[in-house]
């Protein structure tokens, strides 16, 4: 038997976690939070140390506890952004135990019981909270490499770098900071670029995320979302400023398309760069469009913003893409993998996960009783995993914990 019986088991001490002790407590039910490693860990050390949030200081806020600062239309640091939540954590006090890793979910006599590297817990509910940021992607393809390679995650700073140029893999928001920072840095940056979503910064005086919350894009439900499509390729970095690989190009910034083959020293890449640049053009124009017409219906005093619209001429490799890299004739002796993420949920031993591992739910509730999900992507909105939006998810899931009477 395990040695400790809980009403409610939270596990992982990230802003998801923290913001459903705090539903839990407003609503006087017991729970515990576990975290593997300490309160916030992937914001202390799977950050790098340049990177900008990528949401304007207005719109950053966890439950009842608003992001202090000076400037609502500055760009917070990773320490800004660690410092915030350690201090809603201070404001949450919650139950938790850090350092306890959860090894195994698991059925118990109509209970569920946790294995932890510090004994087994038993609980009548369990949220898992962990986030969908569990497991870094780098395509099999980069076993063919014989040179320093490091997921984004890992990233630090262009010092920690052997010396030459660098490749980095990805052109989404992460891909395309790390790759403006390298530039800037002086070093000789290759950027492989995939199909993105080019979106601006700011647009006739607001910005991105002002207009994301008019136009309803926040509230949006997964029955709305319609096909997959790539998060916007966004930066907070340098003040903030609109992503544009035509831009990159001009300043130096090689750009490829899809890294394809790595045999040995060489790598090799599709010569669909165009239409890659083409797919971001038509999701930029299109949601210009969009906001024009939501000034145009409410009769906001706007006034137009035709810089947005202008576009620089294609670099040269568009019209003749470079589909093979060398990489000791370029001096590259880095490559970055800014590839993204999946879930791991492989420690869950219960029948509540699809043929991709993926939790089957609605709206973070499954269809075993008393086991929650919280703080993935679409969860119940496009909010759902975000610093602003998680809140909403949780005092519907402490609700639901409530009515079950724990």
């Amino acid at each position: 038997m395990p040695a400790e019986r809980i009403p409610t088991l939270v596990i992982g001490g990230g802003q998801a976690g923290l913001t459903m002790s705090h539903r839990l407590k407003q609503r006087g039910l017991a729970h515990l939070v576990l975290e593997r490693h300490r309160i916030a860990e992937r914001w202390r050390s799977e950050r790098w140390d340049g990177l900008a949030f990528q949401f304007p200081n207005w719109s950053i806020k966890l439950p009842d506890f608003p992001f202090p600062h000076d400037n609502p239309d500055g760009f917070a640091t990773t320490h800004e952004i660690t410092a915030f939540i350690d201090a809603y954590a201070a404001f949450v006090a919650p139950p938790i135990r850090c350092g306890v890793e959860v090894t195994k979910l698991r059925r118990g006599d109509n209970t569920f019981i946790a294995e932890t590297t510090d004994g087994a817990i038993e609980a009548d509910n369990v949220v898992v909270a962990t986030g969908p940021y569990q497991r870094a992607i780098i395509p099999a393809l980069s076993e063919g490499l014989k040179l320093f390679q490091i997921h984004a995650s890992r990233y630090a700073n262009p010092e920690t770098l052997p010396e030459g140029a660098v490749l980095v893999v990805g052109a989404g928001a992460s891909g395309a900071q790390i790759a403006e920072e390298l530039l800037r840095a002086g070093r000789r940056v290759y950027l492989s670029v995939g199909r993105h979503m080019r979106l601006p910064r700011r647009y006739r005086g607001r910005d991105l995320m002002w207009w994301f919350e008019a136009l309803g894009y926040l509230r949006r439900t997964p029955e709305e979302r319609g096909p997959p499509r790539p998060y916007p390729t966004i930066s907070g970095a340098y003040g903030g400023h609109t992503i544009d690989l035509r831009r990159f190009a001009a300043d130096g910034i090689a750009l490829l398309g899809r890294l394809r083959q790595v045999d040995r020293g060489t790598a090799r890449f599709a010569a669909d760069l165009a239409k890659h640049l083409t797919y971001g053009d038509v999701a930029y124009a299109e949601f210009l469009g969009f906001a024009d017409e939501y000034v145009r219906q409410h009769g906001l005093d706007m006034p137009p913003d035709p810089g947005a619209r202008a576009t620089l001429p294609d670099p040269p490799c568009v019209s003749e893409p470079q589909q093979k890299l060398d990489f000791a004739a370029a001096g590259v002796n880095s490559v970055i993998w800014a590839t993204g993420y999946g879930v791991d949920f492989g420690w869950i031993d219960l029948p509540v996960l699809d043929g991709r591992g993926e939790p089957r739910h609605a709206g973070g509730v499954t269809e075993m009783p008393g086991l929650y999900f919280l703080g993935l992507p679409w969860l119940t909105t496009v909010n759902s995993s975000f610093l602003a939006g998680v809140g909403d998810d949780a005092a519907t899931l402490a609700d639901h914990i409530a009515g079950r009477g724990s």
